[in-house]
């Protein structure tokens, strides 16, 4: 039986939608029930899955991954640190962040190898340049739109503030809502991926 998710995936598929999707999670016992699914149903339907996930959460995961899948079936998690991604240039930077992440998936781009990626995105303070963040969430829905992959956006909803949840909601179609699907109404597709 498909899961919910994994059917809006072939149902966008096939009308050729790109799915890129934010989700606003509140607790992380929601939060790891979440990649744990999106983990499964990858591995269900054929899917690498590209995790970019912090060092002091990937353990928890991890440790609930190996008790339901095959070292096999491991090989499709590809766990990548998230500081590693985010600051590879030193820096919250976007167009590096672009570039390490079209370095990474472009072996399954051009071996055409189905993948999924869910991006857990984080940062140390409030203080922090958030237009970064809508910069990179533009560049990487562009990414999404060309390469047909789906991709889930993680961001902590109580440290969302008003300016960021506005944004992240222009950037991304859908939004994961624990265990539905909303369209977002504020999307806006970038002139690029137009």
């Amino acid at each position: 039986m498909k899961s919910k998710m994994n059917q809006l995936f072939e149902d966008l598929k096939i009308n050729h939608a790109h799915i890129h999707v934010l989700y606003k999670y509140n607790g992380m016992e929601n939060y790891i029930k979440q990649v744990l699914g999106y983990i499964q149903d990858g591995i269900a339907v054929g899917d690498y899955v590209i995790l970019i996930e912090n060092a002091r959460i990937y353990p928890m995961i991890y440790k609930e991954l190996i008790t339901q899948f095959t070292k096999e079936q491991m090989k499709f998690v590809h766990h990548v640190n998230s500081l590693d991604f985010y600051c590879s240039s030193g820096s919250y930077h976007p167009p590096s962040i672009a570039d390490y992440f079209s370095k990474m998936v472009q072996p399954y781009v051009e071996n055409k190898i189905s993948f999924r990626a869910w991006a857990h995105v984080e940062w140390a303070t409030m203080e922090e340049p958030l237009h970064l963040i809508e910069d990179l969430e533009k560049i990487v829905d562009e990414a999404v739109n060309l390469l047909s992959f789906p991709l889930i956006c993680a961001y902590e909803g109580k440290k969302m503030p008003d300016y960021l949840k506005m944004s992240l909601m222009e950037t991304h179609p859908y939004v994961l809502m624990e265990d539905d699907f909303i369209v977002s109404e504020q999307y806006k597709l970038s002139n690029m991926a137009k």
